[in-house]
């Protein structure tokens, strides 16, 4: 089958030639050149002409040595009988002479005054002088650029203007056209194979190629294929790319833009080029039509903020009409859109009949990172010490543009080594700097340093004896990003549903550092700002959504009806009564002191290991998973390297000394 012929969706473009780049400019410059070049041959006189003086000329009169004047107005043009020497540095008509040997020149030029001379032709005539006189008449060239230049000016800027007329009445007739890019089967497109971390949405999908391919297959059975497919995720899941596999395998014309291309000032225009673009994909059909960010048009109408505009609202409803006209068209055209807020969505778009499925393309699991970063390290220098397995372990939660963006950094990073190859060393470097934030560089007292290393130290320590707990990745104290400390955490694989006693683990790890300054410094601090505030949204939702208290028993107690145009910030009023907000206000303050009794408990038992691996942080500043453990152990770690700047240990005057608060310890 030969290839469909590439068609630009706002037709022809062709803006006519310039006035000034036609080839008919173009033969005029070319003769005008020419005819330029002709005068200065032609003109330019053969032999030296010397400009004498009106004194010099006259005297040359006296004498007798002119033959021949020619009169034109003031200028005389004269032959002499003996030809007179020219000195080197003379000027000469067409130059100035030089060099050091002189010249004979036979033929003068002069200039009468101004004032005239009456007795100039009776001195001619007396010396019996032929005198010629002549009128000076102007060139061909001047003739006709003189006479007919004014009105050549005049219709060239008539027709330009003429011109810029048409091309914007031509662009106020296009303002209504779809400004989708339409590329064909015959260009290199993306694959399936090129598609990983999304094998279900791959099977959901293969049944639209599949009926692209061959659809009296289906049409034999009385099946139909579905006329929209809404592709649903958070973003960076490739979603767009999954869209573009589709049309790759199937090798269908396909059409993409964006919703809100559609959305003008002039109410109307957005519908107009909803029509102009089904018409196109219906003549190519069969033809794919994808549509990103749908929930720019695809708002729910009459919801207030996000609603009410005229335009977005018509052409939301022309969508509407076009995908129900799909049953009359001959050609198969299939809808495949976009979002990542499917909650607010107009209900007409999804009901059956229109977008038929919505295909979820969720956060990849472990193997599908690891396939997302085998595709991304094609063609890069990676080296044999990277195990992308272990870096997909360590990157729970990426999408596939995190891993992306993961690879890229790791990538900037081996440039800026000035290294060969990528390498694991490279890709640690990267993960840190996009999960814990840059270094920077902070001025800090010894005793600060000492806080910040007993806070992380008690993070780490409580989670390395609460049960259930993930595994300490790394402990710094090197601030990054918005924090002076940072303890990461290695999950050992993909959790899809949480225990009571995992999440009871994560409250007790969360309490660590504030826990590790009341028990060694006997003062608490700021630091534990972010901890607090996860450790209240992960207790209230235990308490009030997921029926993890014995207070509040089984009941769902929301925040509230969330409006998803308005936020969290404005939600709607509470479902439940004001005593059953008091209580459930108790049952996750009980929960939270309990946890962190149960974490000062900890550290207390285990003091000893907590100043080993505060002081350990305070030589290292960084240690890693298998460091940790082996302090916890009780083992001893080797001296730090010798270029270290920081102490060994803290100076004694400075080295905190428990005071325990009374009321703190659980009785």
């Amino acid at each position: 089958m030969l290839p469909r012929q590439s068609r630009r969706p706002d037709g022809p473009q062709s803006g006519g030639p310039s006035m000034f780049g036609g080839p008919g400019m173009r033969w005029l410059m070319l003769l005008l050149g020419l005819t330029l070049v002709w005068n200065i041959f032609t003109l330019r006189p053969t032999t030296p002409m010397i400009d004498l003086p009106y004194s010099s000329f006259l005297d040359q009169v006296q004498a007798g040595n002119v033959t021949k004047v020619d009169l034109n107005d003031q200028q005389v043009r004269g032959v002499l009988v003996t030809a007179i020497s020219v000195p080197a540095g003379t000027s000469v008509s067409g130059g100035t002479l030089f060099g050091s040997a002189p010249t004979k020149a036979d033929q003068f030029t002069s200039t009468i005054p101004a004032v005239g001379d009456l007795s100039l032709l009776p001195l001619l005539r007396e010396k019996k002088v032929e005198v010629v006189a002549s009128v000076q008449n102007p060139s061909l060239f001047w003739n006709i650029l003189l006479s007919f230049g004014p009105v050549l000016l005049i219709g060239g800027l008539f027709i330009f203007m003429m011109r810029q007329q048409t091309r914007g009445q031509q662009n106020v007739f296009s303002f209504g056209k779809s400004r989708a890019k339409s590329h064909t089967g015959d260009k290199p497109t993306v694959k399936f194979a090129d598609v990983a971390g999304a094998e279900e949405a791959k099977r959901e999908l293969s049944e639209v190629v599949d009926f692209l391919k061959s659809p009296d297959r289906y049409k034999r059975l009385g099946a139909k294929i579905p006329r929209g497919v809404l592709l649903v995720g958070p973003p960076g899941t490739g979603k767009t790319l999954l869209a573009k596999a589709v049309a790759g395998e199937a090798e269908v014309p396909f059409f993409s833009t964006s919703a809100s291309e559609f959305v003008e000032l002039f109410v109307g225009v957005g519908a107009s080029r909803v029509r102009d673009l089904f018409d196109q994909a219906r003549r190519n059909g069969p033809a794919i039509v994808f549509i990103d960010e749908l929930d720019a048009i695809g708002r729910q109408r009459g919801a207030g903020m996000g609603g009410g505009n005229d335009e977005r609202e018509q052409t939301l409803n022309q969508i509407l009409v076009e995908m129900d006209g799909f049953e009359t068209s001959p050609t198969p055209v299939i809808i495949i859109a976009a979002t990542n807020r499917p909650d607010v969505l107009d209900p007409a778009l999804l009901r059956p009949g229109r977008f038929d499925r919505q295909v979820t393309v969720g956060l990849p699991d472990v193997r599908g990172r690891e396939a997302i970063l085998r595709i991304h390290m094609r063609g890069k220098p990676v080296a044999t010490d990277v195990d992308p397995s272990i870096v997909a372990r360590q990157t729970p939660g990426f999408a596939g543009a995190d891993l992306a963006n993961l690879v890229n950094e790791a990538a900037i990073h081996a440039a800026r080594h000035t290294a060969r190859q990528v390498t694991a060393q490279h890709f640690r470097e990267a993960l840190d700097k996009i999960v814990l934030g840059t270094e920077r560089p902070v001025l800090m007292s010894e005793q600060e340093r000492a806080v910040i290393a007993y806070h992380e130290a008690g993070h780490a320590l409580v989670s390395s004896l609460v049960p259930e707990s993930d595994p300490v990745n790394k402990v710094t104290i090197i601030p990054r990003g918005r924090a002076l400390g940072v303890t990461e955490y290695l999950p050992e694989g993909d959790r899809f549903n949480y225990s009571r006693q995992f999440l009871r683990s994560q409250l007790a790890t969360l309490f660590g550092g504030r826990a590790a300054e009341q028990v060694a410094i006997g003062e608490i601090t700021t630091g534990a700002e972010n901890d607090l505030q996860r450790a209240t949204q992960l207790a209230r939702r235990m308490v009030g959504r997921w029926g993890m208290s014995d207070e509040m028993g089984l009941l769902f107690a929301s925040e509230g009806t969330e409006n998803p145009f308005l936020g969290r910030e404005m939600a709607g009023p509470r479902d439940h009564s004001e005593a059953t907000a008091a209580r459930l206000d108790d049952a996750v303050r009980k929960l939270l002191d309990e946890r962190m009794h149960t974490a000062i408990r900890l550290l207390t038992e285990n003091r000893s290991t907590l100043d080993r691996l505060a002081l350990t942080l305070l030589e290292y500043e960084t240690l890693d998973r298998s460091q940790v453990e082996a302090i916890v152990r009780g083992e001893e770690l080797p001296p730090p390297p010798k270029d270290a700047t920081v102490p060994a240990t803290i100076p004694p005057s400075d080295r905190p000394t428990p005071r325990p608060r009374p009321g703190i310890l659980p009785a």
